[in-house]
């Protein structure tokens, strides 16, 4: 089947959508730290993240033992920490995080904007208890 718009089979087909701007979504909480913007859509199979860090902030050495992650910078400059040393990082920056590499991420004086994608972790479910 083709549509008016000549895509076979778009029709039934979920559509891409525009789901902000990186950099007004960046500008629009200056003070704000943490997560300022997540993908929430039903049915997605990724997750991703807007996170600010603040001038001079940092988050903690951690590793994500089950996930790769991809991590681009949108504004700020920072350092990404990992076993092998410290490696700068600012807007453009595309970083792969492979699933269990140890970093941690110090933001710059200007601090650190970045967007975090990768698998969709799946939702926590409640299991019955096994039966004697």
């Amino acid at each position: 089947m083709t549509d008016p718009e000549g895509f076979p089979g778009a029709a039934d087909a979920p559509v891409p959508r525009i789901l902000g701007n990186t950099d007004s979504l960046a500008a629009s909480a200056p003070g704000s730290a943490g997560a300022l913007w997540r993908l929430a859509e039903p049915g997605r199979q990724l997750d991703a993240n807007l996170i600010r860090v603040p001038p001079l902030g940092s988050i903690d050495t951690h590793a994500e033992p089950d996930l790769d992650v991809l991590l681009l910078v949108v504004t700020g400059d920072g350092t990404l920490g990992a076993a092998d040393g410290p490696h700068p990082v600012e807007p453009g920056s595309l970083v792969w995080l492979p699933h269990g590499s140890v970093r941690n991420v110090i933001a710059g004086e200007s601090g650190l904007t970045y967007v975090t994608v990768h698998r969709r972790r799946p939702g926590m479910q409640i299991q019955g208890r096994p039966r004697p």
